[in-house]
Formats: structure tokens, sequence, C-alpha cells
């Protein structure tokens, strides 16, 4: 994947590259949901599983499962900020 930023500064172009490659399957569902609403990255991560419902992901199972890809992704971000501290780095 080509993001090099942090999921929170994810256009709505960049939620759709990663959309395609953790969920190809349910691609075209979550696709029209990201471009109808404009889901940016910051907005991607304060989803909630009533927000999912409301998107089209009926399925709780699926809804959990994205639940915690997006609380990986913040982690994730929050591991790279921290780093960047650490390191004297200025945050991205």
């Amino acid at each position: 994947m080509g993001l090099s930023k942090g999921p929170s500064s994810w256009s709505v172009e960049e939620v759709l590259e990663w959309i395609q490659e953790q969920y190809p399957t349910k691609m075209t569902l979550l696709h029209k949901a990201v471009i109808k609403h404009d889901i940016t990255g910051r907005v991607l991560l304060r989803l909630k599983d009533y927000q999912l419902k409301l998107l089209g992901v009926e399925d709780e199972k699926q809804q959990q499962e994205i639940l915690q890809d997006l609380l990986l992704l913040k982690v994730q971000e929050e591991i790279s900020e921290l780093s960047d501290i650490c390191s004297g780095e200025p945050a991205k």
C-alpha cells in the first residue's frame, strides 16, 4: 500500500485504497458509502458500530472486524507519532 502518512490524514481516495486492500469482497458497498458520505481518514477512525450499520454494514461480525482493523490503525498511528516524538522528528 502506498500510504505513507498517518490514517487520520488520509483523503477519501486513500480511504478507498485501504478499504480495497482490507475488504475486497465488501468493496462495492463500502466504496459507495465512503464516496457518498465523503469519509476521510479522520472520519474513518471515528466510526462506531451503529455508524457502520447506517453505511450498510449490517452483519455484526463484519462490523466488529472493521472496528478491530480501525483500532489497529489508530494504535499504529499513535506508535508512529510517539516514535517521532522520541526521535525528535516533527509530527506528520
